[in-house]
């Protein structure tokens, strides 16, 4: 087996996974060996400003060093470092790209949202006993992914909605405005419409299978753990009932109060209501009852690619 690295720097978060490898592409056989997430926010502003902030990029470029570290510590053979939507916005990308190649000593690939849903795909419905087909939604930071398919995806989608986009443009009351909601799940509604039209079979799907921060954080909430239990969290089915109940709890508290919800990782407590409109909003589109949450996303794709 080779032991590979995959590091996803996204609009929020910046996520390593440390796995052992054996073969590529969907039959691989992969164990993961760590994972780690942390808040960074590189795409703090991005949606309005079209450039990376400064501090931004210092946060992030902290973590990688972390990063670092684990990778040198564990042995690490092969490492593939990603940026998504943040970055592919941002003009000045390189000021980021360049000190982040010196430091990880690989350049990040800035993948399509076309690249980012096949290897998200690939990571979340290898090996599931779920029956098909599925459709998969990663909820980011900057934009949602949509994935639908059987054994290989064959409709994918990315849309330039995510939960700090979607806070950045709409919710600035604290807590949000009940105009503010209802515009926000007007804008997403409009959104899963032209998923519709360009990804038809994601109202053939069987499985909703969701990925990412944000799914993680519903499905922590709703069991009232520590998101670090992903003994507890992964494949759990998170209802719509509970979601719609999660929702209106995070959309009706301040900041100060909707902290305190355990399962709420701090970074989060400020876009997890943008967040969960997006979720409860695929549900009711497509009628599902329940979301299968994984831990396994892009970062597997990424690993299954690389060993």
């Amino acid at each position: 087996m080779t032991r590979v690295a995959s590091i996803d720097i996204g609009t929020n978060s910046t996520r390593l996974l440390v796995a052992d490898v054996d073969g590529t592409g969907r039959d691989a056989k992969l164990v993961p060996v760590e994972r780690r997430t942390q808040i960074t926010r590189l795409g703090q502003g991005v949606d309005r400003e079209r450039t990376l902030r400064p501090e931004a990029i210092t946060r992030t470029l902290d973590v990688l060093r972390q990063y670092r570290g684990v990778i040198d510590e564990l042995g690490v053979e092969k490492v593939r470092a990603t940026a998504t939507s943040a970055s592919r916005d941002a003009r000045n990308r390189d000021e980021f790209f360049a000190p982040a190649e010196k430091v990880l000593g690989v350049r990040p690939e800035l993948l399509s949202g076309e690249d980012e849903a096949r290897l998200e795909y690939l990571g979340a419905t290898a090996g599931l006993a779920e029956p098909g087909p599925f459709l998969v939604v990663d909820v980011g930071g900057g934009s949602t992914e949509f994935i639908a398919g059987g054994e290989e995806p064959d409709g994918l989608v990315s849309i330039d909605i995510g939960c700090v986009r979607l806070t950045e443009q709409f919710l600035h009351g604290d807590p949000p405005e009940p105009e503010e909601l209802s515009q926000a799940v007007s804008v997403v509604r409009d959104h899963l419409a032209d998923v519709d039209r360009l990804v038809p079979g994601a109202a053939l799907a069987e499985t909703l299978v969701g990925t990412a921060g944000t799914v993680w954080t519903l499905g922590a909430i709703e069991l009232g753990v520590d998101p670090s239990r992903s003994d507890r969290i992964d494949h759990f089915r998170l209802t719509r009932t509970a979601a719609e109940e999660v929702f209106r709890t995070l959309a009706t508290e301040p900041a100060a109060k909707r902290r305190h919800n355990p399962g709420l990782d701090p970074g989060r407590v400020d876009v997890i209501v943008a967040g969960a409109i997006i979720v409860v909003s695929v549900m009711r589109h497509w009628g599902f009852e329940e979301l299968l949450v994984s831990e396994a996303d892009i970062l597997d794709g990424l690993a299954r690619h690389t060993a």
